[in-house]
């Protein structure tokens, strides 16, 4: 097997890493269509992704998830006991409103939209994983997605996610999710795809990377 550059190492993202991880996160959804349809463009684009960024990790993910890093990626996951916890609060919802500005009430009514598709089987959520567009190809994200799906499978619990980026359905494929179905953003915005995986048994061979 193919031992991963050290840089390519999972390891836990602490609060200290904010401004680190949301630095890397803005670059890697810079052409995310979802981001682009709250953040339309302009020279503060980075700057608000990059606090959006801060935002939900510091006040939401990093509290209640389990969120792991590399040196040029991040991920944030939730276990089954930690979804309630992760709901952002009232404080948390005006610091997003304040960073998306006139865009809030779409970013609300797609968030409303999304909750209405979640399972309500225990599972754990991939609710973000991004690598720096510099560091693509260098498996930092593969990384970041296997250890969380070992978790996962650990507990026996399926895993679930949404993208709105076509080109990224394939490489979750590789992993095991399977499309349930395909949805609008209100107002407009792009398709958004909900996925699912079953957990893998440690009898049954997992997909691997090169």
């Amino acid at each position: 097997m193919t031992r991963m550059p050290i840089t390519n190492a999972p390891r836990t993202a602490t609060l200290d890493d904010a401004p680190d991880i949301s630095r890397i996160l803005a670059r890697a959804f810079a052409d995310d269509p979802m981001m682009g349809w709250f953040f339309p463009g302009g020279a503060s684009r980075e700057t608000d992704l990059t606090r959006y960024f801060t935002t939900i990790f510091t006040r939401q993910y990093g509290l209640h998830g389990v969120c792991e890093r590399t040196a040029s990626a991040a991920a944030f996951w939730v276990a089954p006991e930690g979804q309630e916890k992760a709901v952002p609060d009232a404080e948390t919802v005006a610091e997003l409103e304040e960073v998306l500005g006139d865009r809030a009430p779409l970013f609300r009514e797609a968030v409303e939209a999304a909750a209405g598709q979640g399972p309500k089987e225990p599972h754990w959520y991939l609710a973000v994983v991004g690598a720096d567009p510099a560091a693509r190809g260098q498996g930092h994200g593969a990384a970041l997605l296997r250890s969380g799906l070992d978790r996962a499978d650990g507990a026996g619990l399926p895993v679930y996610l949404e993208s709105s980026k076509p080109d990224n359905l394939p490489f979750y494929e590789h992993f095991g999710f399977t499309v349930l179905g395909e949805t609008a953003l209100p107002g407009g915005g792009p398709a958004l795809w909900v996925m699912r995986r079953e957990p893998v048994s440690a009898d049954r061979e997992k997909p691997t990377t090169a």
